[in-house]
């Protein structure tokens, strides 16, 4: 059976820019937390990189003392040698940031891409969106 992952993020003090919304960079390390612990147990590791993001800010996202958000991801595509993960922030009940992010299986001692191995594959397939 499959399943999205789902994880907390705390906004920090520091995210919010003079406008009073998050700042837009900033909302991408929390969806990469959310990326790291998706990957968190996953054989291979370290042994991704990040080859593409393609971000959709659906609305401005907030600052507020204590509030947790969700970050929830999915894998949309496995390939042989990379896979495509979405992830949806959410606030009030409503997905404010939505990305589509292509990760690389890699090879750092010889600085290429590399085959995704039958454990990876069954790792990541759980995640994977039916």
């Amino acid at each position: 059976m499959t399943a999205a992952h789902e994880h907390q993020v705390q906004l920090r003090w520091s995210d919010p820019d003079s406008l009073g919304h998050v700042n837009h960079a900033r909302a991408l390390s929390l969806l990469e937390d959310a990326r790291l612990a998706m990957g968190d147990g996953a054989p291979g590791r370290p042994g991704l990189i990040l080859a593409r993001l393609e971000v959709d800010y659906l609305r401005q996202l907030y600052y507020r003392t204590g509030e947790r958000l969700c970050v929830r991801s999915v894998v949309t595509r496995l390939g042989t040698k990379s896979f495509t993960v979405r992830q949806e922030l959410v606030q009030d009940d409503a997905v404010a940031i939505r990305a589509d992010v292509v990760m690389v299986l890699f090879d750092f001692a010889t600085d290429t891409s590399r085959a995704m191995a039958e454990a990876e594959r069954q790792y990541w397939s759980r995640f994977l969106e039916s």
